[in-house]
């Protein structure tokens, strides 16, 4: 339902107040992959954060990525601490829908991951993605590291002189530090949602703009 929030962030000071413990259990063991949710991750392995609208297909899409150890799903990037689903699609926490995703950088480089995001939702479309609408929705990318800042400015810089020459506006999509934004597990029913629903909602879909090698040529 559209209210105040939908389509406006709200200031710290009107975001809900939160509370200062999950109010639920997050399953220990990623369904699919079986390695932990929320650790201990493998000593060299990266941590990377995206929010590209609902986050139900886009786990889905980096945990069948090589090199990918684990995922989860959450919360980030708003004000307020310990949110639940509910709050955060009233767009009374300023969140948005986010996957974490532990990689090997070995298999996989984080620079890889960034064509996944880029090609799996339109990042012009603001505080929505698709049919669905809301600040939740918005595009954002969280860096762990100076490499990570500077690969994730450069590849969207990339990908928007792509998307320009294929008609497509201006990437709305935020580039903030995560040690600004804590990350806050989503409930269990959310955790790897369409390996439990195979014929469940995913909103996701890209431009159909292809990340090429050449777009920083």
């Amino acid at each position: 339902m559209l209210n105040a929030f939908t389509l406006r962030l709200p200031a710290p000071e009107e975001a809900l107040p939160g509370r200062s413990e999950r109010m639920f259990s997050v399953p220990e063991k990623h369904a699919v992959l079986g390695t932990p949710l929320l650790g201990p991750y493998p000593e060299g392995f990266e941590t990377a954060d995206f929010a590209l609208g609902c986050f139900w297909g886009a786990e889905r899409r980096f945990w069948r990525t090589p090199g990918v150890w684990t995922t989860v799903v959450g919360f980030q990037g708003g004000s307020t601490p310990n949110p639940i689903s509910e709050e955060v699609a009233d767009g009374r926490t300023g969140h948005a829908e986010t996957v974490r995703a532990v990689f090997d950088p070995a298999k996989v480089s984080y620079e890889e991951l960034l064509k996944l995001f880029w090609e799996s939702h339109d990042p012009t479309q603001g505080f929505r993605q698709g049919n669905d609408v809301g600040t939740h929705c918005r595009s954002m990318l969280f860096h762990h590291s100076e490499g990570q800042r500077a690969a994730a400015q450069r590849s969207r810089d990339d990908y928007q002189r792509l998307l320009r020459e294929a008609g497509y506006g201006t990437i709305t999509t935020e580039i903030v530090p995560a040690e600004d934004f804590p990350f806050y597990p989503a409930e269990a029913r959310h955790q790897q949602y369409l390996d439990a629903n195979p014929g469940g909602y995913c909103g996701l879909g890209g431009t159909g703009v292809p990340f090429t090698a050449e777009a920083g040529a």
